[in-house]
C-alpha cells in the first residue's frame, strides 16, 4: 500500500501527476489519499498530523509525504523506516515526530536522481518514483540511499506535543497537535478566551455547545455540537491552545 500525504490541495493536478507516476512504477499497489490538504507550507504542524495517522496503516505501508516549502533548496531528500512503515519525502522536520515516537528508526538520504528533476516538483519526479520502487521491492539503483546526519533533518527543539490548531476539517472541527492521552479527564483548555471542558463525544453536550474530545486518532479536537468550531470560536490554523 502507498499512502499520499501532501499539502497540494484536494483535486489538484499535482496529486493526479503523482498518482500516475506511482501507478506506472508500482501498478499492483493501491494508492490511498490520506491528506491532500495538510497544513500548507508548515512541515512542523504536518509532522504531528502525520504521526497521529500513520499508526492506523498496516506494516509495510509506504508513505509519500510532501509538505516542502524548501523544495529545490538544500534540505535532503530522505527515506525514514520507523514503526514498520517507510516514509519518503523531504528532510525538513516532517518526519521528526514519527522518528521521536518510534522504538527505533533508520534514516537515510536518497542518492538516486532521475534524468528529469523539476526544481519545484520533487513529489512527482523524485519521491513518487522512489516510493514506487520501495513498494514493489525492486530496482536497487532507485532505492539507493546513504547515511544522513541528524542535524540535516532532525528538529530537537520542537515540543513532544504541539499546543496549537494543526488542521480544520470539513465540519469546522479544529484538530490540535496535543495527544489526549496526556491530559486528564477534567482538563480544560482555552482558545481565544473561551474555556472548554472535555466530553467523550458530541451527544454528551447540548446542541451548539463547544467542547473538546479525543478524536479517532488520539488527538485533542475542538468541536461544537452540530456547529462549526472554526467559525463559532474564531479559530484558524496555528491558533494557540492553552491548558488551564
Amino acid at each position: 500500500m502507498i499512502v499520499l500525504f501532501t499539502d497540494f490541495g484536494i483535486g489538484s493536478a499535482y496529486m493526479g501527476q503523482m498518482r500516475a507516476v506511482l501507478h506506472q512504477g508500482a501498478p499492483g499497489s493501491p494508492v490511498i489519499d490520506l491528506f491532500a490538504d495538510a497544513p500548507t507550507f508548515d512541515p512542523r504542524a504536518a509532522a504531528y498530523l502525520l504521526a497521529a495517522h500513520a499508526p492506523e496503516f498496516p506494516p509495510g505501508t509506504v508513505f509519500v509525504c510532501v509538505v516542502d516549502p524548501g523544495v529545490g533548496g538544500d534540505r535532503p531528500a530522505m527515506v525514514l523506516r520507523a514503526g514498520g512503515h517507510v516514509f519518503v519525502g523531504p528532510g525538513n522536520g516532517l518526519f521528526e515526530i514519527i522518528a521521536r515516537r518510534a522504538d527505533s528508526f533508520e534514516a537515510q538520504a536518497i542518492t538516486w536522481r532521475p534524468d528529469r528533476l523539476s526544481p519545484s516538483f520533487h513529489g512527482r519526479d523524485l519521491f513518487a518514483p522512489v516510493a514506487a520502487a520501495l513498494a514493489r521491492g525492486g530496482d536497487a539503483a532507485m532505492t539507493a540511499t546513504t547515511a544522513i546526519a541528524d542535524n540535516a533533518w532532525r528538529q530537537p527543539d520542537w515540543p513532544d506535543d504541539l499546543a496549537q490548531v494543526i488542521y480544520l476539517d470539513h465540519f469546522g472541527n479544529a484538530i490540535t497537535g496535543l495527544r489526549a492521552e496526556k491530559l486528564s479527564a477534567n482538563q480544560q483548555i482555552q482558545v481565544n478566551g473561551d474555556s472548554l471542558s472535555r466530553a467523550r463525544t458530541f451527544s454528551e453536550v447540548p446542541m451548539h455547545q463547544a467542547f473538546w474530545y479525543e478524536n479517532a486518532n488520539g488527538l485533542v479536537e475542538i468541536a461544537v455540537n452540530q456547529g462549526n468550531a472554526a467559525r463559532d470560536l474564531g479559530l484558524s490554523l496555528g491558533h494557540s491552545v492553552r491548558l488551564i
